[in-house]
Formats: structure tokens, C-alpha cells, sequence
């Protein structure tokens, strides 16, 4: 909500600008238009322009002083009682806008019984007179001031409501992708999880079953091998449901108990680990990873890191064919930006290419919505020696502290 210009021009703070603009006026009055040529009208402006700046921090006082100030000035028979009147009426004003209680209402009082004091020598005759006059000098800046100040305190009761309607609006929006974390956790570990394990199960005993296992291994090393490597890929699927699973519940869980990708130093094994995994596929691969960078990554663009490697090594042994050779390059700069490109010699022909976004977060489009998210970018395109994926991952933002939780149970699957 933008402040109007109310607010600022009458905030306490400003008095001092306000005090002085009154003095200037007032300098240029008496110089310019009255030029009074009596010492004692000169001695009625020097303390009316004392007062003036005295109210920039006793507003009350100062007004109290300009009305005695001003029955003084008519006692003499100075010429300055006009333009006395208009600083005395300022100085209500002022009070009816910073001080609140009653002192308001006992300044613009003392004002308006100076300015009665000064035409009690007309009373009873021009009694209509005086009121109005006492009305005009001490009831409009009061009214006015008032205004001012309910103008100024509504304005503030309204940006406090904003304040707390967005902070509601906020944890609302937290509290519901904190129960769709949960949710979505809740089914891998239910039905994924679940099957997933059910399978490593049935490998482990199709080891153990097949002709020639109570010899040491199958008839055939190839089947022994491939059931090996079958076992070892579910079983590093379960593993990364857990550490999914972990981080839907609980996205900042990084800790001495967390999983071991959520550990910052663990994240270049899990990428050396994709680059072991990926090769076996019979991919030529090499890799330049920052290691102690990534030691300083955090969990949410480590996991987009790990992806990466993954998706695009999975591609290339996929598309570029068996004889190519790929580079995976990690680099991680002074900020915490990470950029990752994987690189091969395949040919383009018949390579996913990168759709605009759409409802299915497979692939290419699940990573750049993962990279999106992140406030990075994605490209995946044919290159001078082949095929190129490259994404790039700016450094987080700073955040406040996280509130200390209890910790809870939780089912691993």
C-alpha cells in the first residue's frame, strides 16, 4: 500500500523542515511586505521565530507561548497581532497533529482566550464577531490537525492489516505445498517404494536360484553380472527414494542424522557414482567435477546437480551410440553458482530436444521445471562435436535462521 502524501509531509520527523519554512515565511513577510520600523515589533518577531523552532520538539509549549505571546503583542500595540495570529494558529496545528490526549484541545483553548482577551473591549456589541474570529484562528487548525492525524493513523492501521493479511496469505501458501510434500512422500513410500524393494527382493533371489549358484555363481558370468548390476541399481533406487522421500517431508533437512546426499560433502560421490553407473552402460565418459565447490552447495541444487548428471549421461548412452565418449563438467563459482554441462560426440539425428513446457514432467521438461524453479536456465542442442546439455544454477539466496524442530519418527521405506 503506497503512503499518500499526507503522511510524509506532517510525520513528526519533518517538524524541523516544517519549523523552518514557517521562520522563512515569516522573515520574508516582515522584510518584504509589513517592514515594521519599531524595535519592539522587531523584538515580537525575534521570539515569535524562537518559539517556531522551539516547537519542532515542544509543540504544546510553543503553542501555549504564541498565544500569550500574541496577547502581549496587542497590549503593546504592535503591528505584528495579524501576523502573530497566523503563527499561533500554527501552533495548534502543529499540536492537533503530533500530540495526542487532550493537550490539543487545551492549546487551541488557550488560543481562542487569547484572541477573546484581546476583544473583550468589543464585547458585548460584536460578540458574533469574536466567535467567528475565535472560531477561524483555534477551531480550524484543530479540526485540521485532526483530520491530518486520523488520516495518518488510518493510513497505518491499513498498511499493518496488509502486513498481516500477506503474512497469513504466506504461511497459507507454505502450509499447503508442506501437505502436498507430505502427500506426495506418503505415495513413493507407499506404492514405489513398495514395489521397488519387492524387485530388489526378487533379484537377490533369482541370484541364489539360477543353475550353478551353490557353485559360486550362475552357468553363465553374463547372467551373474547382470543380475549383479540389477540388484545394485534397485538397491541405489531405494536409496534415493529415502533421500526423496527426506526431502519432501522436510526440504531443509540437512543435518548430522540426514541421508547421506543430503550431507554437503556426500554430493560428489553421488555424482562419481552416476559417472560409475552411467559407464557400465559401455559410454565412454569423463568427468572434471568440482569437488570442493559442490561441498558448498545446498540440498535443493544439489539434488537439480545429481539429476542432471543423471538425464544427461542417461541420454547420451541412450541417443549418441555405443562407441561415444562423453564429458560431464561441474564447475562451482565464488558465489555458490554451480553450472553443469554434459557434452558427447554422437550424432543430432533423433535426440530429445527440449518442448516448450507442458503438463508432463518427464525428461528434459522435468529438469528444466527443476532448473525454473531454482531461478536457473536449461539448454539442450546440438553442438559442434555433438549433442550438448548445459544448465546453469545461480547461488541461493540468503534466508533467515530455521526454527528449531522437535524431531519426529519417521517410517523409512
Amino acid at each position: 500500500m503506497n503512503r499518500s502524501w499526507v503522511e510524509p509531509v506532517f510525520d513528526g520527523k519533518h517538524a524541523a523542515p516544517r519549523g523552518l519554512a514557517v521562520d522563512a515565511a515569516l522573515l520574508g513577510a516582515l522584510l518584504l511586505v509589513q517592514q515594521p520600523s519599531r524595535a519592539r515589533d522587531w523584538l515580537f518577531a525575534a521570539v515569535a521565530l524562537v518559539l517556531c523552532l522551539v516547537g519542532v520538539r515542544r509543540p504544546f509549549g510553543a503553542a501555549v507561548a504564541q498565544a500569550g505571546l500574541l496577547v502581549a503583542a496587542h497590549a503593546c500595540g504592535t503591528d505584528l497581532v495579524a501576523t502573530l495570529k497566523v503563527l499561533a494558529a500554527i501552533a495548534v496545528f502543529e499540536v492537533s497533529v503530533r500530540c495526542p490526549g487532550r493537550r490539543p484541545v487545551v492549546a487551541a483553548s488557550v488560543l481562542a482566550c487569547a484572541v477573546v482577551a484581546n476583544r473583550v473591549t468589543d464585547l458585548p456589541g460584536e460578540l458574533a464577531s469574536v466567535l467567528y474570529k475565535t472560531g477561524v484562528v483555534a477551531g480550524v487548525p484543530l479540526l485540521l490537525g485532526a483530520y491530518v492525524r486520523a488520516t495518518r493513523e488510518a493510513a497505518r492501521r491499513a498498511r499493518e492489516h496488509l502486513a498481516q493479511e500477506e503474512a497469513r496469505a504466506e504461511q497459507r501458501v507454505h502450509t499447503a505445498r508442506a501437505a502436498e510434500r507430505a502427500a506426495i512422500a506418503r505415495e513413493l513410500h507407499d506404492l514405489v517404494a513398495h514395489h521397488v524393494s519387492s524387485m530388489v527382493v526378487r533379484v537377490g533371489v533369482a541370484r541364489h536360484v539360477l543353475p550353478g549358484a551353490d557353485a559360486g555363481g550362475p552357468a553363465d558370468p553374463r547372467i551373474g553380472a547382470v543380475l549383479d548390476d540389477l540388484h545394485a541399481s534397485g538397491t541405489a533406487a531405494m536409496a534415493d527414494l529415502r533421500r526423496l522421500v527426506a526431502v519432501l517431508r522436510d526440504p531443509d533437512s540437512v543435518g548430522p542424522d540426514a541421508p547421506p546426499l543430503l550431507t554437503p560433502g556426500a554430493l560428489a560421490t553421488a555424482v562419481a557414482a552416476v559417472v560409475t553407473q552411467s559407464a557400465r552402460s559401455g559410454l565412454t565418459i569423463s568427468a572434471a567435477v568440482d569437488e570442493e565447490g559442490l561441498a558448498r552447495v545446498d540440498t535443493a541444487r544439489g539434488l537439480a546437480v545429481l539429476r542432471l548428471a543423471q538425464e544427461g549421461l542417461a541420454n547420451a548412452a541412450r541417443h549418441a551410440g555405443a562407441d561415444a565418449h562423453a564429458e560431464l563438467t561441474v564447475r562451482v563459482d565464488r558465489d555458490g553458482g554451480v553450472e553443469v554441462t554434459v557434452d558427447d560426440d554422437g550424432g543430432a539425428a533423433q535426440r530429445p530436444e527440449l518442448p516448450a513446457a507442458g503438463p508432463h514432467g518427464h525428461g528434459l521438461v522435468g529438469l528444466r521445471e527443476r532448473v525454473d524453479l531454482l531461478g536457473g536456465s536449461l539448454a539442450a542442442g546440438p553442438a559442434a562435436r555433438g549433442w550438448r546439455l548445459r544448465a546453469e544454477l545461480p547461488a541461493a539466496p540468503p534466508h533467515a535462521p530455521r526454527t528449531e524442530k522437535t524431531p519426529q519418527r519417521e517410517t523409512q521405506p
